[in-house]
């Protein structure tokens, strides 16, 4: 069944249909993280958000070229074309090399990543591995008239640009609105036609660690330079689909149309994507604001503002209980709420196992087994509303309960195209799994094993009726937070 998938365009400011530009394949371009300190709850909603896109577009057949870069270098203090490297004032600070800083931060993202179930990109590549394409990149924007070279630094003529273009178009921004802000926030640069012009190669000052030669000065590129260049290297001069947080809007994806424009006469992405903040009581979740939580801090429980160690699937949940477009305010009880969710899901896919089938459904069962996956196509064809999904998962489990205390019925074919169509959705697609680090681990299956021995100690202990024993067995198990409950068919147990 050929699936339409619609997805919100900030572009254009609606929900389109999505195509692809070459039939079968799909290129995507997702902004990464400056890797100069531990990756936050923030940091967890983009990757998250997206690897649900890359997993929803493969499992509708696309062959998807999945690029996220990481940023170790040029991207500055504040933001602006000031300031300090961050990586650079890291590794200054701690007295080290800055691809020191890089390599640390960027195993250690990838490694909560990995927590996450966030499967790996196609390409993962680097700003400092892509120097010279920047400068080519800078080179033809030079070249097309859309950029001056000021005191040996490089910067894009907005005025210039706004002539033959529009400078805004993506944020919604007018050229005098942007001029007025910068006028506020950048006074004093002086080497700028106009103070909203931004840097495409950046003269180091002599304590600047990180350069490079280049035509126009020892320096760096601007922030911006990276994903214009990477993204066409690796994607092409046209792709389909450029993601990120929605505080990229402006400026940096606004730069990254006006380079593209400027060096190639065209638009580079067809569809951009954008997924909402994490706040904390209203805040934006960042580390310009000090207010963030780094996912090894959820992992350990180890923050004021935690009750408790929350799991990797905890916050996978939780992200996705949210739709990406909408902000999520954290709080410590939404993650015990959306710990209890998990589990639900998990015990829904454990409980499939329990199921006695019948020589035929009942009719409601043959229904709702009959509409599940098509309603779960029509949600998350809506622009990924993962929270439909949940929810429809959801009744699923409700209906396995019924099954479960046979209180309705199901034929083994229906039963096997609600195991298929549950796991599928909640396994593969939301990336929902028991084991802490994507499939079974080896720790899941000793648990099973030992819990087998365990009940079946004490069933002998019932079959002798040891009421003691048996008593004492459960009793212990609850203490150490796990539940045993006698079914008509035998005992079954959950954490």
């Amino acid at each position: 069944m050929e699936q339409t998938l619609l997805i919100y365009n900030t572009l254009t400011r609606k929900k389109e249909a999505f195509k692809s530009i070459n039939p079968g394949h799909v290129g995507m371009y997702v902004c990464g993280p400056t890797v100069y300190g531990d990756a936050h709850l923030g940091h967890a909603r983009p990757a998250i958000t997206f690897d649900i896109l890359f997993r929803y577009l493969q499992h509708l057949g696309y062959k998807v070229r999945y690029v996220r870069n990481i940023t170790d270098v040029g991207h500055l203090e504040h933001d602006a074309d000031e300031g300090e490297d961050k990586i650079a004032k890291k590794a200054r600070l701690e007295q080290l090399e800055p691809m020191e800083i890089a390599q640390y931060y960027t195993r250690r993202f990838n490694s909560a990543m990995e927590k996450l179930n966030v499967l790996p990109p196609s390409i993962e590549p680097h700003a400092t591995g892509h120097i010279i394409e920047q400068q080519q990149l800078v080179q033809e924007i030079l070249d097309n008239g859309y950029a001056y070279i000021s005191n040996g630094s490089v910067y894009f003529d907005i005025e210039k640009y706004n002539q033959d273009y529009k400078y805004g178009i993506l944020s919604g921004r007018s050229l005098e609105n942007i001029k007025d802000a910068s006028r506020d926030t950048l006074a004093g640069i002086g080497e700028k036609k106009n103070q909203a012009d931004f840097a495409l190669w950046k003269k180091a000052q002599p304590e600047h660690i990180m350069r490079w030669p280049s035509p126009w000065s020892d320096g760096f590129p601007g922030w911006h330079c990276e994903c214009t260049a990477m993204g066409r290297k690796y994607l092409g001069e046209e792709f389909d689909i450029h993601g990120g947080g929605m505080d990229l809007v402006f400026p940096h994806h606004e730069c990254e149309i006006a380079q593209a424009q400027a060096s190639m006469g065209h638009q580079a992405v067809r569809y951009w994507m954008h997924n909402n903040m994490i706040t904390i009581n209203g805040q934006k979740m960042g580390k310009s604001y000090n207010n963030f939580i780094t996912l090894d801090q959820f992992f350990k429980g180890e923050h004021e503002l935690l009750t408790k160690a929350f799991a990797p699937m905890t916050i996978r949940f939780f992200i996705l209980s949210a739709h990406y477009r909408g902000t999520v305010d954290f709080s410590s009880e939404a993650l015990e709420a959306a710990e209890k969710g998990f589990a639900r899901l998990m015990q829904g896919l454990k409980d499939l196992k329990r199921i006695q089938t019948a020589k035929g459904s009942a009719p409601e069962v043959t229904k709702f087994v009959g509409e599940l996956e098509g309603k779960l196509y029509d949600a998350m064809n809506d622009d990924l509303q993962t929270p439909v999904v949940i929810s429809l998962l959801f009744e699923a489990c409700h209906q396995v309960n019924l099954l479960v205390d046979r209180k309705a019925k199901i034929s083994a074919a229906d039963l096997e195209t609600l195991s298929k169509v549950m796991r599928t959705w909640i396994e593969d697609i939301l990336g929902l799994t028991n084991a802490s680090s994507g499939s079974n681990s080896e720790k899941d299956k000793a648990l099973d094993k030992v819990m087998q021995m365990v009940l079946d100690m004490r069933a002998k202990a019932k079959e002798e009726k040891d009421w003691a024993t048996s008593d004492k067995i459960r009793d212990e198990l609850a203490a150490a937070g796990i539940i045993v409950k006698d079914t008509p068919d035998g005992a079954v147990w959950e954490v």
